[in-house]
This record gives C-alpha cells, structure tokens and sequence, in this order.
C-alpha cells in the first residue's frame, strides 16, 4: 500500500512540473487553472 502512495506523489509531482512549464511558455495561469479543473472532473 506505501508504495501505491510512493507513485501516486510521484505522478502528482510529474504533473505540478509540467503545469509549470507550460507557465513558463507563456499560457497564462486562468487557463492553466481552467485546464485543471476540467481534466479533475474527468
């Protein structure tokens, strides 16, 4: 069961850092977030 949680974090983490670099090619943050909570509800 730990190691479920260990790639679990693993992948929220892959996922936080490729909202980022998105950000830092210059899509602005309303619709990153708009992005965010459409892929959540899926």
């Amino acid at each position: 069961m730990r190691r479920l949680g260990d790639m679990n974090r693993l992948v929220n983490e892959r996922g936080a850092i490729g909202y980022i670099l998105l950000w830092l090619l210059g899509i602005p943050i309303p619709l990153l977030l708009l992005f965010f909570l459409v892929r959540g509800c899926t």
